[in-house]
């Protein structure tokens, strides 16, 4: 049974940061995603085994994705949140490489979710 366990979300205002944790095993693909009320669940950020990150453009130069593999955690630095960063926020994990690494039908396990709201 695979665990993931997120942490760090909250509530800041427009410009600030956040960082998010994930804890628990760490597979050949880890993603963030999130989900806003009324909207899709949306692909954030992803990275493989050897620390290459993908990221969505709405997100790109704002966020960075890492992975401390001795630690089994991850991390999702974000800065420069904007209202439209509000969301829940899920880690996810893949067991195989996939090439589509922000879709979410990639990914077999989910953790709770953290909620992060930005207000402006």
């Amino acid at each position: 049974q695979v665990q993931l366990v997120e942490s760090g979300g909250g509530s800041v205002q427009s410009g600030g940061s956040l960082r998010l944790s994930c804890a628990g095993a760490v597979y050949t693909y880890m993603g963030w995603f999130r989900q806003a009320p009324g909207k899709e669940r949306e692909g954030v950020a992803a990275i493989d085994r050897y620390g290459s990150t993908t990221y969505a453009d709405s997100v790109k130069g704002r966020f960075t994705f890492s992975r401390d593999n001795a630690k089994n955690t991850l991390y999702l630095q974000m800065n420069s949140l904007k209202p439209e960063d509000t969301a829940m926020y899920y880690c996810a994990a893949a067991r195989w490489r996939t090439y589509y690494p922000l879709k979410m039908s990639e990914y077999g396990y989910w953790g709770q979710g953290t909620q992060v709201t930005v207000s402006s």
